[in-house]
């Protein structure tokens, strides 16, 4: 039986930024599940949108890869019988494009389809889908450059279409209105404007899919407090160290926690994270953020559907602290991936040179 070969898909076609933070998350899950000892393959998009094979995520073997333009990538792809590409890219066109490139060489993915990261990753569109099918959102609108907003501060104002936090505010009156919205146009066309829910807690809670049951995680909650921090910002989640790298402080222990599962909220949040999976059409897995009122009422804030499948990842925290080790996950999300399938994880996992199909014949 000939051992289950996987890509991960790594990079990013639209800025240095999302380039590191995927490598981050990819290198961290290689080593991770290195005792699955499966056939690896990296793919590697810088934001000039040229492709690398490299032998591993460092900096000196991404260097020292071939450079591919997309015609010749989806040759040298299409030679090496891929089974399953695990996509890690976060930026719009990774969620999307490249995604949607793997349905048409008909190379299953693990995650979410195109459509549905493309609605999800609209924070708007996202929220007025799970408002049809009966989940609490903060009433909002949607602005371009030039539009006044109308909802009366207290209000949060963000990005329709930004992760990490980038561009949030929370606005108190409404003489900081022009500040904040020229912030959040920094990094989107298109601003959400939205009621401030009062705290309350902030959770995230993780769903993912085994033998086509939905399973709700332990909920991840969030150092939030209604006077010294009322919203989570980008520093809460990432920050440069002195050598230049990305440092996730959101997995800082003072900053994030999980829930102990015997909290009444566990169950509550769960039932509406479901509804929210089922009515995005989502598969394999999926994440949500819910603001908690002061009287226990989860409210939509926004999907994060993806999973890097690394240590750090929140799924993966999420699914450890149930029981469910990482490399237990990933096979979870393989299986629901390639159904019935038959394959082999018994060989030693290698690290690919750019040629893939000779190193697998050498290994």
């Amino acid at each position: 039986m000939p051992a289950l070969r996987i890509l991960h898909l790594v990079g990013s076609a639209q800025n240095d930024f999302y380039c590191e933070l995927s490598r981050l998350y990819a290198a961290d899950c290689l080593a991770a599940t290195a005792q699955l000892h499966y056939d690896c393959a990296i793919a590697y998009i810088t934001p000039d949108r040229q492709w690398r094979f490299p032998r591993s995520l460092s900096q000196e073997d991404i260097a020292q890869a071939k450079l591919m333009p997309v015609s010749e990538a989806i040759e040298f792809i299409a030679a090496q019988n891929i089974d399953i590409v695990l996509p890690q890219m976060f930026c719009i066109p990774g969620m999307t494009h490249y995604r949607a490139l793997f349905d048409l060489l008909k190379i299953p993915y693990v995650g979410n389809t195109p459509d549905i990261m493309a609605i999800t990753a609209h924070k708007a569109k996202a929220k007025a889908i799970v408002e049809a099918a009966g989940v609490k959102v903060p009433r909002g609108e949607l602005l371009r450059q030039g539009d006044i907003p109308t909802i009366t501060p207290p209000v949060v104002i963000k990005p329709a279409n930004s992760d990490n936090s980038l561009g949030v505010n929370l606005v108190k009156d409404a003489a900081e209105y022009d500040a904040a919205l020229n912030k959040a146009f920094e990094y989107a066309s298109e601003v959400i404007v939205e009621t401030f829910i009062e705290l309350g807690r902030e959770v995230r809670c993780g769903i993912i899919v085994k033998d086509g049951e939905l399973i709700g995680l332990p909920l991840e909650e969030y150092l939030v407090d209604p006077h010294e921090k009322p919203i989570r910002t980008y520093a809460d989640k990432l920050q440069k160290t002195d050598d230049g790298n990305l440092h996730l402080v959101a997995k800082d222990k003072t900053r994030a926690w999980i829930v102990d599962p015997n909290d009444p909220l566990t169950q509550k949040v769960h039932q509406v994270a479901k509804k929210c999976h089922q009515a995005l059409g989502c598969r394999h897995y999926s994440l949500f953020d819910f603001r908690i009122d002061p009287q226990g009422q989860p409210w939509f804030l926004e999907a994060g559907l993806y999973c890097s499948f690394a240590p750090k990842s929140v799924i993966s925290c999420m699914a450890k602290a149930a029981g469910i080790s990482l490399n237990e996950l990933l096979m979870i999300a393989i299986d629901e991936t390639l159904g019935s399938n038959k394959y082999s994880i018994s060989v030693v996992k290698i690290n690919e040179p750019p040629s893939l199909r000779e190193a697998s014949a050498n290994a």
